[in-house]
C-alpha cells in the first residue's frame, strides 16, 4: 500500500493492476462517539500485562509438582491471546489453568490474579507506559471536532495508566474493569463493556465507531 501524489492505491503484485482505496473516514454526519481500547490501541500496555501474565504462570507452574493430566509448558503469547487477553484477571487465571488440566480453589485464582496484578503495577511504576502517537493526534482531532470518545479496558489499572500516559483527561467516559465488575459485566469477546460505553456517552451502538 503506498500513496502516489496524496492518492491511496493497493498493488496487486501477481496482477500488476492498481486499484484506488478510499481513505477511512470518521463522519460525524454517520457517527457521534468514537470508543477506544485502552490496551494495544491507545497504549501498548498489552506487552506489559503479556509479561506480567508469563511472569506469574512460569513461576506458579515451575513451582507446582507435576500431576497426571496437566501440562506445565511455559506460558506463550498464544496462551495469553486465547486465555486471558480482554478477560478479567481472575477469569482469566481460571481459563488458563482449566487449558493446562488445572483446578484451584478460589483463594488461590484470586491470590494467583491479586499477584499478575501487583507484577503489571510494578512495570508501570518503574518504566512508564509506550503511547500510540498516531492514536493520540486522532483522539486530538475527534475532540476539537466534537465528538465524543469513551476508553474501554478489562484492566482494573486504566485510571493509572491513563494518568502516567498524561491522557486522564482526554475521555468524556471510562468502562474498566473496576466498572465491569461493579454491573457484573462480561468481559472480552463479549461486546458488553463497549455497548455500557455507548450508553453512558448516550449514542446508539450503530453510531459509534
Amino acid at each position: 500500500i503506498f500513496r502516489p501524489g496524496g492518492r491511496t492505491v493497493i498493488e496487486r503484485s501477481s496482477l500488476l493492476e492498481r486499484m484506488p482505496v478510499a481513505a477511512p473516514v470518521i463522519s460525524p454526519a454517520r457517527y457521534d462517539a468514537v470508543i477506544f481500547d485502552l490496551d494495544g490501541v491507545v497504549t501498548d500496555t498489552a506487552s506489559v500485562h503479556a509479561a506480567a501474565w508469563r511472569r506469574l504462570f512460569d513461576d506458579y507452574l515451575a513451582s507446582r509438582p507435576g500431576r497426571a493430566g496437566e501440562n506445565h509448558r511455559p506460558f506463550t503469547d498464544e496462551d495469553y491471546r486465547r486465555y486471558v487477553d480482554g478477560r478479567s484477571r481472575y477469569d482469566g487465571v481460571r481459563a488458563f489453568l482449566a487449558s493446562r488440566g488445572i483446578t484451584e480453589d478460589p483463594a488461590v485464582v484470586r491470590a494467583l490474579g491479586d499477584r499478575k496484578d501487583e507484577y503489571f503495577v510494578e512495570s508501570v511504576k518503574q518504566h512508564g507506559v509506550r503511547v500510540f502517537d498516531g492514536t493520540v493526534v486522532l483522539l486530538r482531532s475527534l475532540r476539537a471536532a466534537g465528538m465524543r470518545v469513551a476508553i474501554i479496558s478489562a484492566s482494573r489499572n486504566c485510571v493509572e495508566v491513563l494518568k502516567v500516559a498524561g491522557l486522564d483527561a482526554m475521555f468524556d467516559v471510562r468502562v474498566d474493569g473496576v466498572v465491569a465488575g461493579e454491573l457484573g459485566l462480561p468481559g472480552k469477546p463479549d461486546p458488553a463493556v463497549f455497548l455500557e460505553a455507548a450508553r453512558r456517552l448516550h449514542v446508539a451502538p450503530n453510531r459509534a465507531v
